[in-house]
């Protein structure tokens, strides 16, 4: 028997755009089959497959497909090419109500979605108990849906999606219904299918709540897929993506070209940085460490000159989208550099890690003067570190901390 819940294969949907209303006829009735549409891909050739039991989270930003993904694989939508195969029945928030009849009362829509989702009758009479106490909405229940307030709707919705024992649960936006009490209670509710072992497809804008609820994302962008995996990594890659527009990725191979060192040769200027490497607490260089993982950094540099008097090295961890995260230097915290003709190398530990969130940053490196004003010499960018971490704080930085009571 398959452990597969959903699976989907090359799939994409196709929407045709029209310039002008009259051009869809004028289309429509061309004998030589003369093309007013342009083609505009919702989705465009995606492929993945989702396990029995896990939780998934779907992100990207407005537009990408993600709603689009969720109505294909519920059967809202037709796909234009490739194929899903579900493995299970499935209960969908996409929109709270979604077949639901406004004349009809609530306890017949009851009746209506079990129906829908393939249950007879009788098998729903087991659960219109479990659902009607869940929704909390009293003798409304036996009153016309088109009298329902916004809050009862969606209460009445909600119940019916998640107590109907789905084996898929697909929701979209559809967490902030009714009041803190009603939320907390679907939540618990939706706690309890994930371990049970439903199958979730989860969409979010919010992505700590992606990291809180899910195993895994899948990261859609302009209708393709762009990152599938370990939801933090995934999560942290959409972050730094939201911030600066394109993910920077420099191959190792790169960077470490970028730092070989090169025999010193006597130049012009009066010093220069030539390497600037990181190491884990093995002594292997690396370009991603955990956050709260030691690391130490080498600097080195060729000083063609030796009159300057006390210079200071600095260093500077820095986020993608060029927020300053922790400038350091060699006055501010009282050390002396060596500063003799030919090569020289000098470095800093970090004995608890660099401590800022996961994602990907990058250092900045400089040689100054004796007030750190003047740069002899200053690389941008001169490397590029992936921090990893665990969903464990939000915000810039994970501050070492201990909880305690009566403080």
């Amino acid at each position: 028997m398959s452990d597969i819940a959903i699976k989907v294969e090359n799939l994409s949907k196709i929407y045709k755009l029209y310039d002008k209303p009259i051009d869809r006829m004028r289309e429509s009735l061309s004998i030589t089959k003369k093309k007013y549409s342009k083609e505009h891909y919702a989705l465009n050739d995606i492929s993945f497959e989702i396990r029995k039991g896990e939780t998934i989270g779907i992100i990207g930003t407005n537009g990408s497909g993600k709603s689009t993904l969720l109505k294909m694989i519920t059967g809202v939508l037709t796909p234009s090419a490739g194929k899903i195969e579900v493995n299970g029945k499935i209960a969908a928030l996409l929109e709270l109500g979604a077949g639901f009849n406004p004349e009809y009362t609530g306890l017949e829509n009851i009746y209506l979605n079990g129906t829908m989702m393939g249950y007879t009758r009788e098998e729903m009479q087991g659960k219109v108990r479990l659902i009607t106490d869940f929704a909390d909405i009293g003798e409304f229940i036996n009153q016309p849906v088109k009298t329902y307030s916004s809050g009862m709707f969606a209460r009445l919705a909600f119940a019916v999606a998640i107590n109907v024992e789905p084996e898929i649960l697909i929701v979209d936006e559809a967490l902030s219904v009714g009041d803190v009490r009603f939320q907390i209670k679907c939540m618990d509710k939706m706690k309890q299918m994930m371990e049970g072992g439903t199958t979730v497809l989860f969409v979010s804008h919010d992505t700590n709540a992606i990291r809180r609820l899910c195993m895994k994302a899948i990261w859609i962008n302009n209708g393709a897929i762009r990152d599938i995996g370990e939801v933090n990594r995934v999560a942290d890659e959409y972050l730094d993506f939201l911030k600066c527009g394109e993910v920077v990725n420099e191959s190792r191979d790169i960077q470490k070209k970028k730092n070989e060192i090169k025999p010193f040769i006597h130049g012009d200027n009066i010093a220069e940085i030539v390497s600037f490497s990181v190491f884990d607490k093995f002594g292997n260089e690396v370009d991603e460490i955990r956050l709260d993982e030691y690391l130490k950094i080498s600097v080195t540099y060729d000083v063609y000159d030796e009159n300057i008097e006390r210079p200071v090295l600095g260093i500077a961890l820095k986020s993608i989208d060029n927020d300053n995260i922790c400038g350091l230097n060699t006055l501010l915290d009282k050390a002396s550099i060596p500063w003799k003709y030919g090569r020289n190398s000098f470095g800093i530990e970090y004995p608890y890690g660099l401590r800022a969130i996961g994602g990907k940053y990058y250092f900045d490196s400089a040689l100054f003067e004796e007030t750190a004003t003047v740069a002899i010499h200053y690389v941008s960018m001169i490397k590029n570190i992936t921090i990893i971490s665990d969903y464990i704080g939000e915000g810039r930085y994970i501050i070492p901390h201990v909880w305690r009571g009566n403080l």
